[in-house]
């Protein structure tokens, strides 16, 4: 069920976009247990969502190895009464759960009002037999921030869980200062895109990709180019990340 094998990412396309090269390259390797903790001030929690139960113990022992806090849920009602009691920073989800498929937790957290700002905004990696292409652009088009296909690789999990976190949790911009777009505010230490003074919803990966951009106009990069540069050089999910990833962008910031 689970193996160590390389990914291989898809053949570049010429993409005419206002961005440009970007240091943050998301490696997973480098930083060992005591100095990523040390940056994330805090006690990272991470919720598993998954109905098999050996998954969820193999990855929860990787994680708390790591010095993570875990929390399982097994259904979908499970995940979601979690969502409230817990407050995970990110969640592993599987999509194929025998009551509320992933896609449609994933949803629900994105669009449900009662949920908090954050846990609307929280990080989501897709844990999933499901390969198809089809299956990434929808979740992607939802607003996952990655996407691992099974069978994985638990220490390449972790590094993903690693690489989205850094991106994600505040803390690590603190040298930016908010970029002003217009009418558009873009706060990196907040994480946050404002329009004049109204919050507009945006999940994490679509903050970094509109970063990216608003950082470097004017330049020409392939499809693969802007994959390495936002999502890091082991990411799987192709370049329809990119393309899902624009037109979320092109909705929340295109005035008619």
């Amino acid at each position: 069920m689970f193996n160590t094998g390389n990914y291989s990412g898809a053949a570049p396309k010429r993409c005419h976009l206002l961005c440009g090269p970007i240091n943050d390259n998301a490696k997973l390797n480098g930083n060992d247990t005591l100095e990523f903790r040390r940056l994330m001030f805090k006690t990272v929690t991470i919720q598993i969502v998954d109905d098999e139960s050996r998954t969820r113990e193999i990855v929860r022992k990787y994680l708390e190895r790591e010095g993570f806090r875990t929390v399982e849920a097994a259904t979908g009602p499970q995940a979601l009464q979690q969502f409230h009691e817990t407050n995970p920073d990110l969640v592993i989800l599987d999509i194929m759960l025998p009551d509320i498929d992933g896609f449609t937790i994933t949803r629900t957290l994105r669009e449900t009002s009662t949920f908090t700002p954050k846990v609307q905004n929280i990080p989501i990696i897709i844990l999933t037999s499901r390969a198809e292409e089809i299956d990434r652009v929808l979740g992607f088009e939802l607003g996952v921030d990655d996407y691992v296909v099974k069978p994985f690789s638990p220490r390449e999990l972790v590094g993903r869980v690693k690489a989205v976190l850094r991106r994600s949790l505040p803390g690590e911009l603190h040298e930016d200062k908010p970029i002003l777009l217009g009418k558009f505010s873009l706060d990196p230490m907040a994480r946050t895109l404002r329009l004049e003074q109204s919050l507009v919803p945006i999940t994490m990966k679509d903050f970094d990709l509109l970063w990216f951009f608003a950082n470097h106009p004017h330049q020409v990069l392939t499809r693969t180019q802007i994959l390495q540069m936002v999502w890091g050089e082991a990411f799987e999910g192709g370049e329809g990340a990119v393309t899902a990833h624009i037109h979320r962008l092109r909705e929340k910031i295109e005035i008619d």
